[in-house]
Protein backbone atom coordinates (compact mmCIF):
# COMPACT_ATOMS: atom_id res chain seq x y z
CA UNK A 1 0.00 0.00 0.00
CA UNK A 2 2.77 2.19 0.78
CA UNK A 3 4.89 1.47 -2.11
CA UNK A 4 1.58 2.65 -4.23
CA UNK A 5 1.16 5.86 -1.94
CA UNK A 6 5.02 7.01 -2.74
CA UNK A 7 4.92 5.64 -6.76
CA UNK A 8 1.83 8.45 -6.57
CA UNK A 9 3.20 11.15 -4.53
CA UNK A 10 6.37 11.00 -6.87
CA UNK A 11 3.96 11.31 -10.34
CA UNK A 12 2.53 13.87 -8.43
CA UNK A 13 5.55 15.94 -7.56
CA UNK A 14 7.29 15.22 -11.39
CA UNK A 15 3.93 17.50 -12.69
CA UNK A 16 5.00 20.47 -10.36
CA UNK A 17 6.18 23.19 -12.38
CA UNK A 18 9.85 23.77 -11.94
CA UNK A 19 9.85 26.89 -10.12
CA UNK A 20 8.15 25.29 -7.32
CA UNK A 21 10.98 24.11 -5.04
CA UNK A 22 13.07 25.08 -2.05
CA UNK A 23 16.51 25.14 -1.22
CA UNK A 24 16.92 21.72 -2.11
CA UNK A 25 19.02 19.35 0.39
CA UNK A 26 22.75 18.65 -0.66
CA UNK A 27 22.95 15.46 -3.26
CA UNK A 28 24.82 13.38 -0.89
CA UNK A 29 21.59 13.22 1.63
CA UNK A 30 19.36 10.14 1.09
CA UNK A 31 15.74 9.73 1.52
CA UNK A 32 14.03 6.99 3.84
CA UNK A 33 10.66 6.12 5.16
CA UNK A 34 10.60 4.54 8.09
CA UNK A 35 7.95 2.98 9.47
CA UNK A 36 7.37 3.39 13.50
CA UNK A 37 5.31 3.69 16.11
CA UNK A 38 1.83 2.76 13.71
CA UNK A 39 2.93 5.25 11.32
CA UNK A 40 5.64 5.87 8.50
CA UNK A 41 8.24 8.91 8.88
CA UNK A 42 9.27 10.24 5.45
CA UNK A 43 13.10 11.06 6.60
CA UNK A 44 16.15 12.99 5.23
CA UNK A 45 19.51 11.22 6.29
CA UNK A 46 23.11 13.06 5.21
CA UNK A 47 26.46 13.73 6.51
CA UNK A 48 28.85 11.96 8.71
CA UNK A 49 30.08 13.08 12.52
CA UNK A 50 27.71 13.42 15.66
CA UNK A 51 24.08 13.35 14.95
CA UNK A 52 21.71 16.20 14.87
CA UNK A 53 17.83 16.03 14.61
CA UNK A 54 15.67 19.07 12.99
CA UNK A 55 11.95 19.23 13.32
CA UNK A 56 10.05 21.20 11.22
CA UNK A 57 6.41 23.09 12.23
CA UNK A 58 3.47 24.34 10.40
CA UNK A 59 3.01 25.38 7.07
CA UNK A 60 6.05 23.80 6.31
CA UNK A 61 7.70 20.27 6.16
CA UNK A 62 11.21 19.04 7.16
CA UNK A 63 12.19 20.79 3.38
CA UNK A 64 12.61 23.70 5.45
CA UNK A 65 15.70 23.17 6.83
CA UNK A 66 17.47 23.05 3.45
CA UNK A 67 20.08 25.71 4.33
CA UNK A 68 20.60 24.41 7.47
CA UNK A 69 21.05 20.78 6.58
CA UNK A 70 23.49 21.90 4.28
CA UNK A 71 25.88 23.78 6.99
CA UNK A 72 25.08 20.97 9.67
CA UNK A 73 26.23 18.19 7.15
CA UNK A 74 29.86 19.39 6.65
CA UNK A 75 31.01 17.58 10.18
CA UNK A 76 27.19 16.15 11.33
CA UNK A 77 25.08 13.30 10.51
CA UNK A 78 21.91 15.38 10.23
CA UNK A 79 18.56 13.58 10.36
CA UNK A 80 15.26 15.34 9.14
CA UNK A 81 11.95 14.09 9.27
CA UNK A 82 8.50 15.07 8.33
CA UNK A 83 6.15 14.84 11.10
CA UNK A 84 3.45 12.66 11.43
CA UNK A 85 0.40 13.68 9.31
CA UNK A 86 2.76 16.49 7.30
CA UNK A 87 4.64 16.30 4.33
CA UNK A 88 5.76 12.49 2.99
CA UNK A 89 4.95 10.86 6.07
CA UNK A 90 2.18 9.00 6.78
CA UNK A 91 -1.34 10.98 8.00
CA UNK A 92 -3.21 9.02 10.27
CA UNK A 93 -6.84 9.74 10.07
CA UNK A 94 -7.63 8.25 13.80
CA UNK A 95 -5.14 10.30 15.82
CA UNK A 96 -1.73 9.98 17.44
CA UNK A 97 -0.97 13.85 16.95
CA UNK A 98 -0.07 14.64 20.77
CA UNK A 99 3.14 15.99 20.92
CA UNK A 100 3.66 12.81 23.49
CA UNK A 101 3.14 10.25 20.90
CA UNK A 102 5.49 12.50 18.20
CA UNK A 103 8.11 12.34 20.97
CA UNK A 104 7.88 8.25 20.13
CA UNK A 105 8.05 8.59 16.20
CA UNK A 106 11.16 10.53 16.64
CA UNK A 107 12.74 8.20 19.04
CA UNK A 108 11.61 5.52 16.58
CA UNK A 109 13.29 6.81 13.57
CA UNK A 110 16.32 7.23 15.95
CA UNK A 111 16.13 3.82 17.21
CA UNK A 112 15.77 2.34 13.34
CA UNK A 113 18.86 4.71 12.40
CA UNK A 114 20.94 3.37 14.71
CA UNK A 115 21.59 6.39 16.51
CA UNK A 116 21.63 6.70 20.02
CA UNK A 117 22.54 10.31 21.53
CA UNK A 118 22.20 13.93 19.12
CA UNK A 119 21.54 17.34 19.50
CA UNK A 120 18.00 18.79 18.56
CA UNK A 121 17.02 21.92 16.17
CA UNK A 122 13.49 22.58 16.12
CA UNK A 123 10.67 25.18 14.87
CA UNK A 124 7.09 25.83 15.51
CA UNK A 125 5.32 23.04 15.99
CA UNK A 126 8.71 20.61 16.23
CA UNK A 127 9.44 22.64 19.61
CA UNK A 128 6.62 20.87 20.90
CA UNK A 129 7.36 17.36 19.72
CA UNK A 130 11.05 17.85 20.43
CA UNK A 131 10.06 19.02 24.02
CA UNK A 132 8.34 15.49 24.74
CA UNK A 133 10.74 13.99 22.80
CA UNK A 134 13.80 15.23 25.13
CA UNK A 135 11.16 14.99 28.68
CA UNK A 136 11.11 11.41 27.62
CA UNK A 137 14.18 10.52 26.70
CA UNK A 138 16.90 13.30 28.44
CA UNK A 139 19.85 11.14 28.13
CA UNK A 140 19.31 11.29 24.80
CA UNK A 141 19.78 14.84 24.45
CA UNK A 142 22.93 16.44 24.24
CA UNK A 143 21.91 20.19 23.32
CA UNK A 144 18.34 21.31 22.75
CA UNK A 145 17.25 24.47 20.37
CA UNK A 146 13.86 25.66 20.14
CA UNK A 147 13.14 28.16 18.00
CA UNK A 148 9.51 31.02 17.63
CA UNK A 149 6.76 29.26 19.48
CA UNK A 150 5.52 28.27 22.78
CA UNK A 151 5.21 25.03 24.58
CA UNK A 152 1.43 24.36 25.42
CA UNK A 153 0.69 24.47 29.24
CA UNK A 154 4.29 25.81 29.59
CA UNK A 155 4.67 29.42 31.56
CA UNK A 156 2.43 32.04 29.97
CA UNK A 157 0.79 29.82 27.66
CA UNK A 158 -2.71 30.80 28.78
CA UNK A 159 -1.48 34.89 28.36
CA UNK A 160 -0.33 33.60 24.70
CA UNK A 161 -3.49 32.23 23.39
CA UNK A 162 -5.22 34.89 24.20
CA UNK A 163 -3.62 36.98 21.35
CA UNK A 164 -5.92 37.32 18.73
CA UNK A 165 -2.81 36.36 15.57
CA UNK A 166 -3.05 32.66 17.08
CA UNK A 167 -6.87 32.28 16.79
CA UNK A 168 -6.04 29.21 14.51
CA UNK A 169 -4.98 27.23 17.46
CA UNK A 170 -8.33 26.69 18.29
CA UNK A 171 -9.57 26.33 14.60
CA UNK A 172 -10.63 22.63 13.43
CA UNK A 173 -12.84 20.25 13.02
CA UNK A 174 -14.54 18.10 10.23
CA UNK A 175 -16.13 21.85 8.54
CA UNK A 176 -12.93 23.51 8.66
CA UNK A 177 -11.38 20.82 6.55
CA UNK A 178 -14.42 21.18 4.01
CA UNK A 179 -13.77 24.85 4.04
CA UNK A 180 -10.67 24.85 3.41
CA UNK A 181 -10.50 22.06 0.55
CA UNK A 182 -8.76 23.02 -2.48
CA UNK A 183 -8.26 26.20 -1.26
CA UNK A 184 -5.04 25.20 0.90
CA UNK A 185 -2.83 27.79 -0.77
CA UNK A 186 -5.52 30.61 0.47
CA UNK A 187 -5.55 29.94 4.00
CA UNK A 188 -1.58 29.16 4.45
CA UNK A 189 -0.97 32.22 2.72
CA UNK A 190 -2.51 34.31 5.83
CA UNK A 191 -0.15 32.67 8.03
CA UNK A 192 3.27 33.26 5.67
CA UNK A 193 1.97 37.11 5.05
CA UNK A 194 1.08 37.51 8.68
CA UNK A 195 3.63 35.57 10.78
CA UNK A 196 7.08 37.11 8.73
CA UNK A 197 8.27 40.56 8.66
CA UNK A 198 8.82 40.82 5.11
CA UNK A 199 6.48 38.60 3.56
CA UNK A 200 8.21 38.89 0.17
CA UNK A 201 10.71 36.40 1.44
CA UNK A 202 8.99 33.63 1.62
CA UNK A 203 8.58 33.09 -1.83
CA UNK A 204 6.42 32.50 -4.41
CA UNK A 205 8.10 29.34 -5.21
CA UNK A 206 8.41 28.34 -1.71
CA UNK A 207 4.47 29.07 -1.35
CA UNK A 208 3.82 26.89 -4.59
CA UNK A 209 5.72 23.78 -3.37
CA UNK A 210 4.36 23.62 0.47
CA UNK A 211 1.01 24.13 -0.78
CA UNK A 212 0.71 21.30 -2.85
CA UNK A 213 1.94 19.24 0.28
CA UNK A 214 -0.84 20.36 2.10
CA UNK A 215 -2.99 19.79 -0.80
CA UNK A 216 -2.44 16.09 -0.54
CA UNK A 217 -4.81 13.74 0.76
CA UNK A 218 -5.34 13.78 4.48
CA UNK A 219 -2.64 16.89 4.93
CA UNK A 220 -5.06 19.59 6.04
CA UNK A 221 -6.49 17.15 8.57
CA UNK A 222 -3.05 16.26 10.27
CA UNK A 223 -2.52 20.12 10.58
CA UNK A 224 -5.38 20.73 12.14
CA UNK A 225 -4.84 17.77 14.55
CA UNK A 226 -1.61 19.27 15.91
CA UNK A 227 -3.53 22.22 16.67
CA UNK A 228 -6.19 19.96 18.70
CA UNK A 229 -3.82 18.20 20.58
CA UNK A 230 -2.81 20.92 22.69
CA UNK A 231 -5.19 20.55 25.61
CA UNK A 232 -3.48 16.78 25.94
CA UNK A 233 -0.17 18.66 25.38
CA UNK A 234 -0.52 20.83 28.25
CA UNK A 235 -1.24 18.01 30.74
CA UNK A 236 1.73 16.39 29.50
CA UNK A 237 3.83 18.72 29.44
CA UNK A 238 3.04 19.78 33.28
CA UNK A 239 3.82 16.37 34.22
CA UNK A 240 7.11 16.15 32.56
CA UNK A 241 8.00 20.02 34.41
CA UNK A 242 6.87 17.87 37.49
CA UNK A 243 9.86 15.52 36.75
CA UNK A 244 11.92 18.43 37.14
CA UNK A 245 13.59 20.64 34.55
CA UNK A 246 15.82 20.14 31.35
CA UNK A 247 19.47 19.99 32.41
CA UNK A 248 21.00 20.05 28.97
CA UNK A 249 21.54 23.59 27.63
CA UNK A 250 19.16 25.02 25.79
CA UNK A 251 18.91 27.56 22.89
CA UNK A 252 15.59 29.68 23.09
CA UNK A 253 15.45 31.45 19.64
CA UNK A 254 12.82 34.12 18.42
CA UNK A 255 12.84 35.77 15.68
CA UNK A 256 13.06 39.78 16.28
CA UNK A 257 9.67 40.55 14.64
CA UNK A 258 7.92 37.47 16.19
CA UNK A 259 8.32 35.93 19.55
CA UNK A 260 11.65 37.40 20.33
CA UNK A 261 13.04 37.21 24.03
CA UNK A 262 9.67 35.53 24.93
CA UNK A 263 11.21 32.28 24.02
CA UNK A 264 13.68 32.27 27.04
CA UNK A 265 11.12 33.44 28.93
CA UNK A 266 8.70 30.20 27.97
CA UNK A 267 11.87 27.93 28.33
CA UNK A 268 13.13 29.06 31.88
CA UNK A 269 9.76 26.90 33.12
CA UNK A 270 11.11 24.31 31.81
CA UNK A 271 14.56 24.07 31.41
CA UNK A 272 17.98 25.02 33.87
CA UNK A 273 20.39 26.15 31.66
CA UNK A 274 18.81 28.41 28.71
CA UNK A 275 20.24 30.88 26.35
CA UNK A 276 17.96 33.83 24.77
CA UNK A 277 18.63 34.47 21.14
CA UNK A 278 17.34 36.36 18.48
CA UNK A 279 17.23 36.02 15.05
CA UNK A 280 17.43 39.62 13.27
CA UNK A 281 15.52 41.20 10.56
CA UNK A 282 13.10 38.35 11.02
CA UNK A 283 9.21 37.73 11.66
CA UNK A 284 8.52 33.79 12.10
CA UNK A 285 9.52 32.22 9.37
CA UNK A 286 13.22 32.47 10.05
CA UNK A 287 14.86 29.99 7.25
CA UNK A 288 12.77 31.85 4.49
CA UNK A 289 13.52 35.45 6.42
CA UNK A 290 16.84 35.20 7.66
CA UNK A 291 18.67 32.23 6.86
CA UNK A 292 21.94 33.12 7.18
CA UNK A 293 21.66 34.58 10.84
CA UNK A 294 19.95 31.63 12.12
CA UNK A 295 22.21 29.05 10.65
CA UNK A 296 24.76 30.62 12.36
CA UNK A 297 22.70 31.67 15.51
CA UNK A 298 22.12 27.61 15.72
CA UNK A 299 25.87 26.33 14.15
CA UNK A 300 27.61 28.95 16.99
CA UNK A 301 25.39 27.21 20.29
CA UNK A 302 26.26 23.54 18.66
CA UNK A 303 29.80 24.31 18.36
CA UNK A 304 30.21 25.50 21.81
CA UNK A 305 30.69 21.86 23.40
CA UNK A 306 33.47 21.09 21.34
Amino acid sequence: MFRTLFLALGALFLALPAAAQVTPFPAGFRTQEIATNGVTIHVRVGGSGPAVVLLHGYGETGDMWGPMAADLARDHTVVVPDLRGLGLSSKPASGGYDKKTQGGDVAGVLDALKIGKVDLVTHDIGNMVGYAFVAEHRDRVGRFVLIDAPLPGVGPWEEILKNPLLWHFRFGGPDMERLVAGRERIYLDRFWNEFSATPARFTEASRQHYAALYALPGAMHGGFSQFAAFDQDAIDNKAFMAQGKLAMPVLALGGEKSFGPMMATVMRFAASDVTEGVVPDSGHWIMEENPKATVALVRGFLDAKR
